[in-house]
């Protein structure tokens, strides 16, 4: 996530001789988090599963309360968001279509709350569909913004999302403060993009805003991971924990230090086991498929790689993991023609930077370099900034014989290991 740059041959070595010294730094301490990883009880979770129960009864008894749905597809949300249990999601979906159906697609509170369900379950398109109707209505208009800027971020309409930031825009407001930070992580600009997240932090410890320290702590977790700052990025996620201990994306983001900073595989492996044993989602299966790569175990790696899609064949995610998957089978050439599919309807469904970097990839691992080259040049340089996008591209570059293009990413990426995570390493170097 950081901006391409020169660097000199001298600073270049310096960084490089320090980074590989540094590699196992003893960030994490074990006793800052051991209480989170055997947690037999989840106050937000019990909390969630009475008020359905209320509801529920208060609906059973006056099915004309049309209210009351928003009130279950809410907690179902909330059951989603601890549980992981995509089943929860959609059926929150149904409650609030349910709802929307009844008042006619009237209420733009129960609109939007639609739309971000779409959000989650990545159906952009419909997301944004509902958002411009919430628009049209009129009210909470300024609401109904925000939730504009972030579906057309998804979508990659980057002038519209603009548009809708400076319609809000507002220095004292949490809500503006945080997508200004978004918009400028998108432009490669992460010391500005941690500046305002920063701020709109200060804002949720000045008003004690629980749930908005949460969201600022965590994400600022991510922000400072991306650039390097592993200790304040470690500080964050226990701060999150210390308000929640069952948010279990802070808990990701520690086993993610402790496996690509430390290197420390059983420890991240602990973490990872903790988590799932609550929150089990797919992507945690890859986590640990990446882990016993890293180790050189080709058995564990391949056994959590299936179980992964053991998962997405039991569960249906919509296109939730269409990028994991574009990835997957792109590093296989027997499976490449598959990512390519997938990658043409991802960028049907969400023409974003990103989406044409899979499609790119994914022609390269077909074997077709020209065709990759085209894309990236035309849909993804300059137009992201992400690590993974910019090995890709390093690769495409290399492909197609064009050395000096390649050779100052590789400079780029070499400070982007943590982030890349270790496997890339060597990948990296042999640029």
């Amino acid at each position: 996530m950081k901006t391409l740059k020169t660097i000199s041959f001298l600073v270049f070595s310096i960084l490089f001789i320090f980074g590989c010294e540094s590699k196992t730094e003893q960030i994490t301490n074990t006793e800052d988090y051991a209480e989170y990883l055997s947690l037999t009880d989840n106050k937000s979770l019990d909390f969630a599963h009475k008020e359905i129960d209320f509801w529920q009864k208060k609906y059973d008894a006056a099915p004309t309360q049309i209210s009351y749905l928003s009130q279950l597809a809410a907690n179902y949300n909330t059951l989603f968001e601890y549980t992981g249990d995509i089943k929860n999601l959609y059926m929150s979906e149904d409650l609030l279509t349910k709802s929307n159906e009844a008042d006619d697609y009237s209420r733009v509170s129960t609109i939007r709350s639609l739309a971000r369900n779409y959000i989650s379950q990545h159906r952009f398109k419909e997301a944004l569909e509902l958002a411009n109707k919430a628009l049209a209505i009129g009210e909470g208009k300024k609401e109904t913004q925000k939730l504009l800027f972030d579906v057309q971020m998804e979508l990659g309409n980057y002038p519209d999302a603009v548009k809708n930031l400076n319609a809000i825009r507002d220095m004292n407001s949490f809500d503006y403060l945080i997508r200004l930070a978004k918009w400028n992580d998108h432009k490669g600009d992460l010391e500005t993009a941690i500046t305002f997240m920063e701020k709109a932090r200060d804002i949720a410890e000045k008003d004690d805003n629980k749930v908005l320290k949460i969201w600022s702590y965590s994400n600022l977790g991510d922000f400072y991971g991306h650039a390097g700052r592993i200790k304040e990025s470690y500080e964050s996620y226990l701060k999150t924990l210390a308000l929640d201990p069952n948010y279990s994306y802070a808990l990701k983001g520690i086993a993610w230090i402790v496996f690509s900073k430390e290197r420390n595989v059983n420890e991240a492996n602990r973490i990872i086991d903790a988590i799932v044993a609550t929150h089990n989602t797919p992507d945690f299966y890859l986590l640990k498929s990446q882990i016993a790569q890293f180790e050189g175990d080709k058995n564990e790696e391949m056994k959590n790689r299936n179980a992964y899609f053991s998962m997405l064949e039991k569960n249906n995610y919509g296109a939730m993991y269409n990028k994991y998957n574009t990835l997957i089978y792109a590093d296989d050439k027997k499976t490449a023609h598959k990512a390519l599919e997938i990658a043409k309807t991802e960028v049907d469904h969400r023409p974003t930077a990103e989406s044409y970097d899979l499609l790119a990839w994914s022609y390269l691992n077909v074997g077709d370099n020209k065709k990759a080259l085209e894309i990236a040049q035309k849909h993804v340089v300059e137009k992201s900034f992400e690590p993974n996008v910019q090995y890709h591209l390093a690769m495409i570059y290399k492909a197609n014989n064009l050395a000096l293009k390649t050779k100052p990413i590789k400079v780029e990426l070499l400070t982007s290991l943590y982030e890349l995570g270790p496997n890339f390493e060597k990948k990296v170097n042999q640029l």
